[in-house]
């Protein structure tokens, strides 16, 4: 068993988009509609056949309570990994990125949180070698 896609809730799937394409750098992966539903999913550039990520749009209530706590939590609605994670803290601030937290030691890792526009924070995550 495998994840093959998982989902965040955004509230304007067409800036999304854009936000996860042009700032985060992924790929569009699949778009197509079917009445009022559009289904729309994004994969890394670097793995474009690996996890979709599913860019849902919110409309149930449920959900939009979930995605406020978590924003006012400061939680992050997902997260994603890199090797390099001040190139592209510095690349995606360039391009307009809100980081609310810049690369930031913790323990086994190196984090920055930004939002995404749509009502998420994202944690960018660069996990540290040991020293042994």
């Amino acid at each position: 068993m495998r994840i093959k896609i998982t989902a965040v809730h955004v509230d304007d799937q067409e800036e999304a988009l854009r936000f996860y394409t042009e700032v985060l750098g992924f790929q569009k992966k699949a778009d197509f509609s079917q009445g009022p539903y559009r289904w729309l999913t994004v994969a890394s550039a670097e793995d474009p056949d690996g996890t979709e990520l599913q860019l849902a749009l919110i409309n149930n209530p449920a959900a939009e309570t979930y995605q406020q706590a978590l924003f006012q939590q400061n939680q992050p609605a997902a997260m994603f990994f890199t090797e390099d994670l001040q190139a592209d803290y510095e690349r995606m601030k360039a391009l307009g990125a809100d980081f609310t937290m810049p690369p930031t030691d913790v323990t086994g890792s190196k984090i920055a949180m930004l939002n995404d526009t749509r009502g998420n924070l994202i944690q960018v995550t660069q996990l540290m070698k040991w020293q042994g």
